[in-house]
């Protein structure tokens, strides 16, 4: 099952049994899955749900909490939207019931944002507030560095009252229009962590950490494996370039070069995979790695010098080009 459907099946399926968090969770779900029609004269609730866990919630709710009847209707899927929709319809007194869960203010016109009951509750209610929300128009994509918990609003009022419930939660969430659209997202790993934990999505919030902790992994083993081959490909460069040039340098002096230059340059030459601590090991007598260091160091200046004074390429012109590669 995605995530997204994860999170609303469980949250559907959660007991809430406080009076204040139920009435936030249903106000909020009414206000960013539906709306207030007029039909024939009266004011008619409609909110549209992707699940029949959701509109059984809901109606459930209304007529536990607030003593309204709704009737769900199923809507089949076509066009652009695959899969069944579901609408929780209140016909009956649906004005009193808007103005109940506040759709409607106290002179009877349509609250933008969220009932300011709802916006000053408790924590427990942004939490209501939050699965409400997520229930209506909430998704959640997988973790890694695209990841989010989005949510799509109805207006810029709704957004702004939403982001103030998940800083009540602690949580920092940000409201923005795309493409017209409002919406308010989180992108941190621990944030949306916290807020599936805040929602009650206990079981979603195992199965999301298991899989972000899985690609966290794999993300650092990719990383190390890239990071080694970066080495492993400087170290052959360096290799290719330090014999090229010591080569070069030997051709350049011929036999000017002095005995001890040369036998460091040689040993450069036999073990071109060799680092400076096995090359100064190889030496007859042994030497320190500075040792070794130095002398290749004195061989390739004084070839490079003879070669200035002669006009001629230096050392450097005997590197191919692949070994210069970052």
């Amino acid at each position: 099952m995605a995530l997204t459907a994860s999170v609303k099946d469980e949250l559907a399926r959660l007991e809430v049994r406080q009076t204040s968090q139920r009435r936030a969770e249903v106000a909020t779900l009414l206000r960013f899955a539906g709306g207030l029609h007029i039909i024939s004269g009266r004011i008619v609730i409609e909110a549209e749900v992707d699940s029949a866990a959701t509109a059984q919630r809901v109606r459930r709710a209304l007529a536990e909490v607030y003593g309204h009847r709704a009737e769900v209707i199923v809507v089949s899927g076509g066009g652009l939207r695959k899969g069944e929709r579901f609408v929780v319809r209140v016909v009956r007194e649906g004005e009193a019931l808007a103005r109940q869960t506040g759709l409607l203010d106290g002179r009877g016109r349509p609250v933008r944002g969220l009932p300011s009951t709802v916006v000053n509750g408790s924590v427990l209610d942004a939490r209501a507030v939050w699965r409400g929300a997520f229930l209506a128009h909430g998704s959640l994509t997988e973790p890694g560095r695209s990841s989010a918990l989005e949510i799509t609003c109805p207006g810029p009022e709704s957004a702004l009252a939403l982001v103030g419930a998940a800083r009540r939660l602690g949580l920092s969430a940000k409201a923005r229009e795309v493409r017209g659209v409002d919406r308010v997202v989180l992108r941190d790993g621990d944030a949306i962590a916290e807020l599936l934990r805040h929602m009650g999505a206990s079981q979603t919030l195992s199965v999301w950490e298991e899989r972000r902790q899985r690609k966290e992994v794999r993300a650092t083993a990719n990383r190390l494996a890239n990071f080694d081959d970066a080495n492993l490909r400087r170290s052959a460069q360096a290799a290719v370039a330090a014999g090229a040039r010591v080569a070069r340098a030997l051709q350049i002096l011929g036999d000017d070069v002095p005995e001890h230059l040369r036998d460091a340059g040689t040993l450069r030459l036999q073990h071109k995979d060799a680092s400076l601590d096995e090359l100064g090991r190889l030496a007859d007598p042994q030497l320190t790695k500075d040792a070794i260091a130095g002398r290749i160091r004195r061989l390739l200046a004084m070839a490079d010098k003879a070669a200035a004074e002669r006009g001629e390429p230096g050392t450097e012109a005997a590197v191919p080009l692949e070994a210069l590669e970052d």
